[in-house]
């Protein structure tokens, strides 16, 4: 029997439980999981390429053994399709937050089908208590002060709040 690979891709800036929450989900349901951390300069990230990925790579540590023995966190910058085969995977892994989330991601996965008709996208719904968390209101609420620590762990919680000491 053939291992099942998968990809779960982000910007991860910052990684938050309801990142981890598809994270752990994810790597139930395959034999190894790639988190691949994109390098994304569209979305003018806070935090360096190289902050994220170990941000995330702490964070997997942090799940156990069983888990983070089957969880790879890797940064990639070249196009999706491109980047699920060169680690061999045929799964491509997106968590949905809301309705709102769908049609974007739906648009997503047609065209990466079209691309490569061999790798297949599972949409993983987020738990009911990390279905508002976006890492852009995480963002925002840390900018202006406000308490991170209900949407991120404690590391991440002091990362981001180091970076915005004036």
């Amino acid at each position: 029997m053939s291992r099942r690979a998968a990809v779960y891709p982000g910007t991860f800036d910052p990684v938050t439980d309801g990142h981890m929450d598809i994270i752990k989900r994810a790597a139930k349901v395959v034999d190894r999981l790639v988190v691949a951390v994109a390098v994304n300069v569209g979305k003018d990230p806070l935090l360096s390429l190289e902050e994220r990925t170990d941000l995330l790579s702490a964070e997997v540590n942090d799940l156990g053994p069983d888990f983070a023995s089957r969880i790879e966190v890797t940064p990639f910058d070249n196009l999706l399709m491109d980047f699920v085969a060169s680690v061999d995977a045929s799964i491509i892994i997106r968590g949905l937050r809301a309705v709102s989330d769908f049609e974007y991601e739906f648009q997503m996965a047609s065209m990466n089908g079209r691309l490569n008709p061999d790798i297949e996208t599972i949409f993983l719904t987020a738990s009911e208590n990390h279905q508002f968390i976006a890492s852009r209101f995480v963002k925002e609420i840390g900018r202006l002060g406000g308490d991170i620590g209900h949407f991120v762990s404690p590391r991440v919680k002091k990362h981001l709040t180091e970076r915005w000491k004036p």
